[in-house]
């Protein structure tokens, strides 16, 4: 059974290179080159700098992202955040300053987070 409440933290100054996988919720204020993969929620912090394509039950980003977003559920661009990338959620928010670059897909069939 997974722990409940259980996050990961990277924090500013951490840069992890390569495939990042968890079940509970991330937290990414610091660099990220490869994939992240969570079945939980995500929040890129203003600070973070992610090179990777991203799958996330739900996310929130204020940083820089440079791949792709697959979001099962809802994507929350703050305005601080920047988006080099296609885009695929159900819903998507997006504040007033946000940058995006890309292809966004929204509604229809449920993403999925990982390739099958």
């Amino acid at each position: 059974m997974p722990h409940a409440g259980a996050e990961t933290v990277i924090a500013v100054g951490v840069r992890v290179e390569g495939d990042f996988t968890s079940k509970g919720d991330v937290i990414i204020d610091g660099e990220v080159t490869g994939t992240v993969h969570t079945d939980a929620s995500l929040r890129v912090g203003e600070a973070a700098r992610i090179s990777a394509d991203v799958s996330a039950a739900s996310a929130v980003v204020a940083g820089e992202v440079q791949g792709n977003l697959r979001i099962v559920d809802r994507l929350d661009l703050l305005e601080s955040s920047r988006v080099h990338g296609d885009i695929e959620a159900q819903v998507i928010s997006v504040a007033p300053g946000a940058i995006v670059n890309g292809r966004i897909t929204m509604g229809g069939a449920p993403a999925q987070t990982q390739e099958e």
